[in-house]
Formats: C-alpha cells, structure tokens, sequence
C-alpha cells in the first residue's frame, strides 16, 4: 500500500491507501458528499522552526531501508516512503503495528496477515495488483516493502465529489482486472473499497492492501470477537457467515461504483451493526447519474443472492461499453445541389427537372418527411434515455430507460401517462386535454395563459393534486416549440406532510396545438439533496426531446 497522505493527485508525493494521514491537511466540506472531510484548521510552525520529524525517521531496516518519512497509519501498520539503498530506489515500507496489550496469540495472527499479504500480492502478475518486493523479518516482525505508487486513493478523490460514469467504468474495468487475476490466484480480496483503490500516474489504477485476503488452501485468519473487512462494503452472504467467492467481490466491486457515481455509500449508517443489517435488507435507490450499462452492472452486482450477480466477463461487458460509448450518430445534413439533393444515404435525390416539375414546396415537403423519419429530435438522446411512442397522447416522450411506466384505470377519462425513476424521487408525467372533450371550456386560450387561473395566480397541473401550501415560487416564461408558441414554469414549493416536509421543484411545458388540445408535460422532483441536479437534468432532456404528432 501506499499513499501521499492526501496531496493532490499528479502530485510526487507518494501515497498509503486505507490508512488515516498523521497529519491531515484543511479540508473543504461538500455538501450532500458523505466522504467530505469537515474543515480542519492546521496550526502553523513558526517560520523559524525546523520541520519536526516523526520518530523512527533515519532508521535503516534489514540493512538497506532507509526511513524517510510517514506517510500514514492504520490498525494494524504504518506506511513509510523509503529508500532502498541497494539499488537506489524509493519504496514503501509497511511496518507492523500491533497494540501492545493484544494477547499473544492474536500478536502472532496479526503478523501472519501481514506475511499473507506480501503472500497474496507477490503471486499475481498484473498492472492493477500492487508489486511486493520484499518482506524483511526485523526481530520476528515481518515488513512489507512495495512499490510507491504516485498519486492518491480513489477515497481521496471522492472527497471533492463524484466521478463521470466513463471514468468510474475505467476505474472499474481496472480493479475488476487485479480481481480476475486475484480470483484465477485461488485468492479472494474481501476488502475492496474506495480507499484500497489508487489512482497514479499515468491513469495508472493499482488494487491495494491484500491483509485479509483468504488464500485457497490456507487456514482463515479471524481474530475472536472481530470483523474483517469494511461493513458497508461486504456482500451479504459473508454477513450471514456464508463461505464467500469472487461474486463476493464483485458486489464490493458494485459498492464503489455506486458510490464513485452517486457520490453516497448505498449501505452506509450510523453504526456497524445498522450498517450490516442494511447489506442484508435494504435496497438502495437505482443510481441516477450512472445510467445504460453502468447502471446495469451496478444493479447487477448488488443483487443479493449471489448467484444472481453477473460475472466477471458479463460486468466487463458492461463496463466497456460505459467505458467507450459508441460515437453518436452524425446529424443528417441536407443541401441542395445542381444535381439534386444531397447528404442523404440512399434517399431521395431528384434532379433538375424533377425538381422544376416537383415544385419547391414538394421538395420542401420530401425533405421535411425524410428528416422527420430519420431524426424526430434535435440531437441524438444522452446514453440511458430511450423514446416511447404513447399512441393515446399522440405524442413522444424521451424517458430514462429503468424508468417504471404508469397509466390511468381503464375507467379512467383521463389521458395521461407517467414515468417514475425506481426510487420514486423524479416522475416525468405527459397529460393532453382535448378540445373535443372540453364541454366546460377549461382549456386556456394560450400555452402562456394555461400557467394561470383567473385570479392570475398559479394554477395546479392537470389532475395532479400537488398539495402545495400557498404561495409557491414560480417562474414562468413563454417559449416556442417547432416554431409556436408553448410556455414553461418552474415552481419551488415545501411539500405539505406534517411529519416530514420536503423540498421539491416542479417543470412543466405546455403546448396548445392547432387543432385546440392541450399538452402539458411535468417533471417533478427534489428540490434539495443528491437528486436535484439529476431532476433538472432530466427536466431538460425531457422537455427538448418531446414530439408531438399533430402540431
């Protein structure tokens, strides 16, 4: 293992992974981020004093270590940058670190793991697996000395927020690449996790820290009374005590990814034992800012039973697809020539007299047609969104693709439909009001007057009882849409629930089409929390990529 202690990343400082910095630097907190830091003030040296050393600096292990400084702590060691002075090459050393009222037969396991670690690390050959160059016995107590890898841990970097889904899939790809050739090994991690992952130089990713990793063939290692591993990050079968296998990696795997993307640990309490019951019976919210094949490697792994997990090549799959999208399809562009009309693969192309004979509003009309078969929005979709043509609305609606569908009772008058993320936190909701069924007149002359009721004060959208309190804060505008008129609001209000009110923002669109009916399209959301930009972003997508079939 090794670390910079939280130096930034590109650094040249050298970094520990999983262990705590003995001196942590000022850290800004971020807000909805579990891993951020609280802000900590580090008193000043004065600028006359010399820089104080920690004790052990200068001392030289096995003949040829030279300490040069600490680098972190942990239970159970302490990381030292080195100089190996035998080939003049800086390394880390991991010195044991055993309290000294452990009774002797713990003592003695806990130097075992260290030696299985050096064990478990040497035995795989591969770019993600961190390299064990040596374990010197110094008065009976085994020291690890690795490479020092440049840079800082994957927990580090979550700290100033989350990673994109292309870069969480690399990072991905890399780790589930040490735990294949782990796993090939006969050895199982069992404590894959933010901070036993580092990110170096070079996009280089290296799986770290092997101390409780079980060898095939050796015996356990568990001290009495004790808990190996990171609870939030263990699967469940190793909770229920069951013999784990690589599928139980692969959801630790799961875990990091989630985290990495959502910026939130999904089984992280206030407790061990909360934190472990979690594991066994809480289902986490689907991941929002990690969609399409992440999102299904994500979901795939934190299955419960693990012989519903994908395994290793299907959750490669996976990760490389999210890792390198396919390049969006280019946008058809149609110009006219003296020959005809071009940029349309094996499509209509007319020339001169055609077009003479056709006229220019034919023309026109072929090329409006075409455009409209080939790309009915403005852009190709963002990766995870999918089209569902509802055919009672005689519209389009651009969704999320694990979206849930939802429709009116066939008793039901009314013509709507919504589409609601797992977690229940965003729906998308379309509602067409129809001129021919309007015997009341209710439907607004405009999109802009639809915003209001006739006290020019805001009015409810559609069948939707919102239960607003008085007052919410609006903010309409009007807008065009396919080169009409259409309106769009934004409205802030606190949910009404006694026991818990909650913040929420809704966005709706309105268009009146030229036959009288009128479409209004809603996203609501939270208003504050993790999910508030995802709710916008979904807003916008949504709100750009609506067709309506009869302008």
């Amino acid at each position: 293992m090794s670390s910079n202690g939280g130096a930034p990343y590109g650094s040249d400082e050298p970094t520990s992974f999983g262990l705590q910095p003995p001196r942590p630097p000022a850290a800004v907190p971020h807000p909805g981020n579990p891993y951020a830091a609280p802000a900590q003030v580090v008193p000043q040296q004065p600028m006359t004093a010399a820089p104080a050393q920690d004790p052990g600096t200068g001392r030289l292990i096995a003949g040829r270590y030279r300490l040069l400084a600490k680098l972190g702590h942990g239970g159970m060691g302490t990381v030292w940058r080195a100089q190996d002075e035998t080939v003049d090459r800086e390394v880390a050393v991991k010195e044991p670190r055993v309290p000294d009222h452990l009774p002797e037969r713990e003592r003695v396991n806990a130097y075992e793991r260290m030696r299985r670690e050096a064990r478990a690390a040497a035995r795989l050959d591969h770019p993600a697996v961190v390299n064990v160059h040596d374990v010197a016995v110094v008065d009976g107590r085994p020291w690890i000395v690795m490479e020092l890898v440049q840079g800082r841990s994957l927990g580090d970097a979550l700290q100033e927020g989350t990673l994109g889904a292309r870069e969480a899939a690399r990072i991905g790809l890399e780790v589930l690449g040490a735990l294949e050739a782990a796993h090939a090994a006969g050895i199982l991690h069992r404590d894959v996790k933010p901070d036993n992952v580092l990110l170096g130089r070079h996009d280089r990713v290296v799986l770290t820290d092997f101390g409780i990793a079980q060898i095939e063939g050796e015996t356990n290692l568990t001290d009495t009374g004790g808990f190996v591993g990171s609870p939030e990050y263990i699967a469940p079968e190793r909770v229920l005590g069951q013999r784990p296998g690589p599928a139980s990696d692969l959801w630790s795997l799961g875990v990091v990814l989630y985290a990495a993307t959502e910026g939130v640990s999904p089984f992280r309490r206030s407790n061990t034992p909360a934190t472990l019951q979690s594991v066994l019976n809480a289902t986490p919210a689907p991941p929002a800012a990690a969609q399409g094949p992440l999102a299904d490697a994500i979901n795939g792994l934190l299955q419960k039973d693990q012989a519903r997990r994908p395994n290793a090549a299907q959750v490669r799959a996976l990760l490389e697809t999210s890792a390198n999208p396919p390049a969006p399809a280019p946008t058809q562009v149609v110009q006219f020539t003296e020959g005809g009309i071009s940029g349309i693969k094996g499509g209509v192309r007319l020339g001169r007299k055609a077009l003479l004979g056709l006229g220019a509003a034919v023309v026109a009309a072929a090329v409006a047609a075409y455009l409209v078969i080939a790309d009915p929005f403005a852009g190709p979709l963002p990766d995870g969104w999918k089209t569902k043509h509802e055919k009672d609305l005689a519209a389009t609606l651009a969704v999320p693709t694990d979206y849930q569908r939802g429709v009116p009772e066939e008793t039901d008058d009314d013509h709507w439909v919504t589409y609601t993320d797992w977690s229940g936190s965003i729906w998308i909701g379309l509602t067409l009001e129809k001129k021919a069924e309007d015997t009341s007149n209710n439907i607004a002359d405009s999109a802009a007057a639809e915003m209001y009721d006739d006290d020019g004060g805001f009015k409810e959208s559609g069948s939707y009882d919102l239960r607003m309190p008085e007052g919410p804060k609006t903010e309409p505008v009007e807008t065009t849409y396919q080169g009409k008129k259409s309106a769009q609001n934004k409205i802030v209000y606190t949910t009404t629930d006694s026991q818990d009110p909650r913040p929420r923002e809704l966005r709706i669109f309105y268009y009146k089409t030229s036959a009288g009916d009128m479409y209004k399209l809603t996203i609501s959301y939270p208003g504050r929390g993790d999910f508030t930009e995802r709710g916008r972003e979904v807003a916008r997508t949504a709100i750009a990529n609506l067709d309506v079939d009869k302008l």
